[in-house]
């Protein structure tokens, strides 16, 4: 039998509850696993799809097209967030989860510069577009599809599975990274051995359009269609209605995108390029402080049910401003030890980040602009602070001399976040189901 939990007066099925998590999940590891080995690779990449001469340019180049990629989520946002609050959460990201596998494959199988000269870049940087178009839709409707499955008071503690598979996303990148590494010579890998990685989405993904196509539509959603005026609003009433929470919200959410990607796709190139690490040492740091950040996730989800979002959100910024300094002093050791210490400090506030935005997207708009709202603001701010920031660190690197000028940039953006999270209101008791609000 199914066991059902009553919270709130709310019945959740928990069955339905798990399976939901899991459809959701895997459809967002894909998406972020195709970001982690685009991060784990960059050096690879920038000898294989750009001129080479200068290898800070190769490599800056390679973060260009890292970035350019996000231009387009927030127009993927808005695009499906309209759909997903009109026709239903599940069929939008059963599309989403097919074309970021669709285009992550697309990446494994791209000619290199040696082929085709800039045509091979030009490629490159129109799969990460497609990819990113489709990521735009992805994580705020995964998170909204769970939390409008979960009961009230324990939404965090479900929806912190989302993070979950972000991190684990980028664990997996990251062994599957250093295994090959380990079995592969570096004439091997440049060859052939980097395709591997991108191509593992494509089955991913067919697995994770069968199990979203298998599940019902949300609770919350339902509802809302079902009310005759339950007519989703147009883009610029969402903003109109919602401007003020969204730019609230998207300064909060600068810390998440910056933290997140300074943690998990940035710090290993550091390590390498500043600390002067071999590449599996520094895919090892990275992977050990990986499976450390998804197994705090849902402490953290439980955390944040018991103490509320607002005190969440400056328990991370706290977490952010007090250890990014000592996180990228010991990343620079070129040590495992040290670099994977120095990683799992920089993760606990980005850990706490993700876990709390994951929830405050659903909570902060009425269900009928949900998934536009949030999708937009997320996408927004990643695209802003998420995308720019290995271009951003090893640009101020190059300019400042400062191998610690990363730190400083994240100590600012989180100062911005704490200001923006603290304009918020107290959501966490807030019931998603009422279709009018």
């Amino acid at each position: 039998m199914t066991a059902t939990r009553y919270q709130a007066g709310q019945a959740v099925d928990i069955g339905i509850l798990r399976k939901v998590i899991a459809a959701s999940a895997i459809g967002n590891f894909v998406e972020w696993f195709d970001f982690a080995v685009y991060g784990f690779l960059a050096v690879t990449i920038a000898a294989l799809f750009f001129p080479q001469g200068d290898p800070t340019l190769a490599l800056l180049q390679t973060f260009a097209v890292f970035a350019v990629s996000f231009a387009l989520r927030p127009l993927g946002g808005i695009v499906f967030g309209i759909l997903g609050d009109r026709i239903g959460r599940k069929r939008v990201l059963s599309v989403t989860v097919l074309m970021m596998a669709g285009a992550t494959t697309l990446i494994g199988l791209l000619p290199t510069y040696a082929s085709l000269g800039l045509v091979a870049p030009l490629l490159l940087a129109l799969a990460r577009c497609i990819q990113g178009f489709s990521a735009g839709g992805e994580y705020a409707g995964a998170c909204a599809f769970v939390m409008e499955h979960a009961p009230t008071e324990q939404k965090a503690r479900y929806g912190s599975f989302v993070p979950v598979s972000t991190f684990m996303a980028f664990a997996c990148a990251a062994a599957i990274v250093f295994g090959l590494g380990l079995c592969l010579d570096d004439a091997q890998m440049q060859a052939w051995g980097w395709r591997v990685p991108f191509l593992v989405a494509a089955p991913l993904g067919l697995i994770g359009l069968y199990m979203r196509l298998r599940l019902d539509e949300s609770p919350a959603f339902k509802a809302m269609a079902a009310q005759p005026q339950a007519e989703h609003s147009p883009f610029v009433e969402t903003l109109r209605g919602h401007g003020t929470t969204i730019l609230c919200l998207a300064a909060f959410i600068s810390a998440t995108a910056l933290s997140f990607y300074m943690f998990t796709t940035y710090l290993t190139t550091y390590m390498q390029v500043v600390g002067g690490a071999a590449r599996p040492t520094a895919l090892l740091a990275s992977l050990l402080a990986l499976t450390f950040a998804g197994v705090l996730c849902p402490l953290v989800g439980r955390y944040s049910d018991w103490v509320g979002r607002r005190k969440t959100i400056l328990t991370a910024c706290l977490c952010l401003i007090g250890a990014v300094y000592p996180a990228f002093h010991l990343a620079a050791s070129g040590e495992l030890i040290a670099s994977a210490i120095g990683a799992m400090l920089l993760a606990i506030g980005a850990v706490i980040c993700g876990v709390v935005t994951a929830v405050l997207l659903s909570e902060q708009f009425p269900t009928r602009v949900r998934y536009t709202a949030s999708a937009f603001t997320y996408n927004l701010a990643y695209t802003v602070f998420g995308g720019t920031a290995p271009l951003v660190a090893t640009w101020l690197i190059e300019q400042t001399g400062n191998r610690m000028s990363p730190a400083f940039y994240l100590i600012a953006i989180a100062l911005l976040a704490l200001a923006g999270g603290m304009a918020l209101p107290e959501s966490s008791k807030r019931s998603l189901d009422d279709p009018m609000r």
